[in-house]
């Protein structure tokens, strides 16, 4: 059962979320959030798997409260931002804090349990093309000054990362076993001080390793 943590400071979309979400057998709301400033006690007492974290909240918001979980908790759980409008602002500083990924408020059920199923599965949930829109909204000067110390398979395999392929789709594509991605994949995220794909793609873009309009 992967247990759920809604946080939304709109009553009406967390009722709404708690009621389909609880037409999935492996799925389970534990508690509910209105503010970010209740996230981490609620966490701390119910251990969920996965939070869905409104960006836009009055006291703390999504950012915030992702960043709090992973400074205070040695295992926080992953994040899912749940946002209005997909170029937020709040979206992307809401991934550089280390959200695995997001969902529209109008996703449909099955995209809503999906999603959650491969986060909890330990998978990002990576939209390419709106991650670089995302980066090619924002100021052109990267925000970090150095490029990480990547190999040349590293930074290979990251600009494989940012196009959306997973471990698997990155080994047929070079022609190397799976576990050797994965070893790549674990150094990158290392090297890059990531939590998971999407930080690592977004610190990618920050640093100029992949550029948003650049092909393969």
């Amino acid at each position: 059962m992967i247990r759920l943590l809604v946080a939304d400071d709109d009553e009406l979309t967390r009722t709404g979320l708690r009621t389909l979400l609880s037409t999935e057998p492996d799925l389970t709301v534990v508690a509910e959030a209105a503010d970010g400033n209740e996230v981490l006690p609620l966490v701390t007492e119910h251990r969920p798997d996965i939070v869905l974290m409104d960006v836009r909240m009055p006291e703390l918001d999504g950012i915030e409260a992702t960043r709090l979980l992973r400074a205070e908790l040695a295992d926080p759980p992953k994040v899912l931002v749940i946002t209005t409008f997909e170029t937020d602002d709040h979206v992307y500083d809401a991934l550089r804090a280390g959200a695995a990924g997001f969902l529209l408020k109008r996703a449909r059920l099955a995209q809503i349990a999906h999603a959650v199923r491969l986060v909890a599965a330990g998978e990002s949930l990576l939209f390419p093309d709106a991650v670089r829109a995302l980066v090619a909204a924002r100021p052109a000067v990267p925000t970090r000054d150095r490029h990480p110390a990547l190999t040349a398979r590293e930074t290979e395999i990251l600009r494989l990362m940012a196009t959306g392929l997973s471990n698997r789709d990155i080994a047929a594509d070079l022609v190397i076993s799976l576990e050797t991605v994965k070893t790549h994949v674990g150094n990158v995220f290392a090297k890059l001080g990531a939590a998971n794909r999407t930080q690592a793609v977004i610190i990618a873009y920050e640093t100029g390793v992949v550029t948003p309009g650049a092909a393969r």
